[in-house]
């Protein structure tokens, strides 16, 4: 065919331009420039286009580079400058060209055979996660990579020791990335929490007592705790003592001094072990069944309040209680003259939780308020409901058919 077949031809059918050498279409250098501007791939109709041509495709699209054979390193660096991964397109490209990738998308160095230890540091400085890509990556590698990005722990399969350390500093719980992770990760990952204790196999008794003093309730991914470790947990929480089967005496007591609640996760507590909750707690009655006057009379000690939760009151331990907290009295239905007194005593405002008081009880509410005391230190108050008529004079309640009440 001649030059004018072959254009019409091209016209209609451009990668016919494959099947000969001569450009056609893009016979100059302007034609080959508005070409690619239009659409980069054009480049590969293109016979020995000139670098200006090249790089102009390039700045269209990165990916460009695939439709040239042997691109120069300045072709190249464009190239990956405009879209890192089109190194995968590049045969045997330039060390500073895969450092400019990598800088740019530390992912890219998974299109990279075999890269130096430069091309390796600067891709997980980029995103420490690329460290997937890197057999066997060194112990700086690795470093640089978890400073990075502490996930990248994960990817490496037997991290060194510096690098363990750094991930578990950063954030404990990527101990659980971890395979066998290194007694001194352990220790700095149960520091920050103890309950990160539950992602290590087989803590030894130095793990085990740093996790428990950072968080009792770790002492439930502990089996088996020796004595020691319970004792700190209950100590550090006595709640903890949930976690812990059949808990002995010593236990017991320990976790009711620490927090007196902590008695309702025991079965059948000792009386010993209800006195010594209450005396921590007084609301920790209501966790026991049908404690006994003693203990009653001990938790209303510590907290009068206490007595809401006991169903049947005697009266000592009512009067203990409102000896403790006059308002107390709101919680005992029907108290009788010496605990209504008690309790105003106590607290004369308590009188307002009290249907019905004795005369005498109203008595020592009077005499509790200051102002209503001073009052009656005048001798002419004898509590008398008395009148004055209009004239000024005063007649005794009673005389025209008003009330009068006397409190003896």
């Amino acid at each position: 065919m001649n030059k004018k077949q072959w254009e019409k031809l091209l016209k209609v059918a451009p990668y016919a331009q494959l099947l000969i050498k001569d450009n056609i279409l893009y016979d100059t250098k302007e034609k080959q420039l508005e070409a690619v501007k239009k659409d980069w791939s054009l480049i590969r109709l293109i016979s020995n286009p000139d670098k200006d041509v090249l790089l102009e495709a390039i700045r269209q699209s990165g990916e460009a580079i695939r439709f040239i054979p042997n691109p120069d390193k300045d072709v190249q660096l464009e190239a990956v400058k405009r879209n890192a991964d089109a190194i995968q397109f590049i045969t045997n490209p330039d060390k500073d060209v895969q450092l400019e990738a990598v800088k740019r998308n530390g992912w890219a160095i998974r299109f990279i055979p075999n890269p130096d230890k430069d091309v390796q540091m600067a891709a997980v400085k980029k995103d420490g996660r690329a460290i997937q890509f890197i057999p066997n990556p060194d112990k700086d590698v690795q470093l640089k990579a978890v400073r990075q990005n502490h996930y990248a722990i994960r990817f490496i399969p037997n991290p060194d020791r510096e690098a363990q350390l750094e991930a578990v500093r950063q954030d404990g719980w990527t101990i659980q990335n971890i395979f066998n992770p290194d007694k001194e990760a352990q220790l700095e990952a149960v520091r920050q929490d103890g309950l990160i204790i539950q992602h290590i196999p087989n803590p030894d008794m130095e793990v085990q007592l740093e996790a428990i003093r950072g968080n009792g309730c770790a002492i439930q991914f502990i089996p088996s705790p020796s004595k020691n470790i319970q004792l700190m947990a209950v100590k550090q929480d006595g709640e903890t003592i949930r976690f812990i089967p059949n808990p002995d005496k010593d236990i017991q007591l320990e976790a009711v001094k620490q927090n007196g609640r902590a008695i309702r996760f025991i079965s059948n507590p000792s009386k010993e072990l209800q006195i010594e909750a209450v005396r921590q707690s007084g609301r920790a009655i209501q966790f026991i069944p049908n404690p006994d006057k003693d203990v009653q009379l001990e938790a209303v000690k510590q907290d009068g309040e206490a007595i809401k939760y006991i169903p049947i009151p005697d009266k000592d331990v009512q009067l203990e209680a409102v000896r403790q907290d006059g308002n107390a009295i709101q919680h005992i239905p029907n108290p009788d003259k010496d605990v209504q007194t008690e309790a105003v005593k106590q607290d004369g405002e308590a009188i307002r939780h009290i249907h019905n008081p004795d005369k005498e009880v109203i008595m020592h509410y009077l005499l509790s308020t200051p102002e209503a005391a001073q009052l009656l230190q005048d001798p002419s108050y004898d509590l008398k409901w008395e009148e004055e008529n209009e004239e000024g004079t005063v007649e005794e309640a009673g005389r025209n058919s008003t009330m009068c009440a006397t409190i003896d």
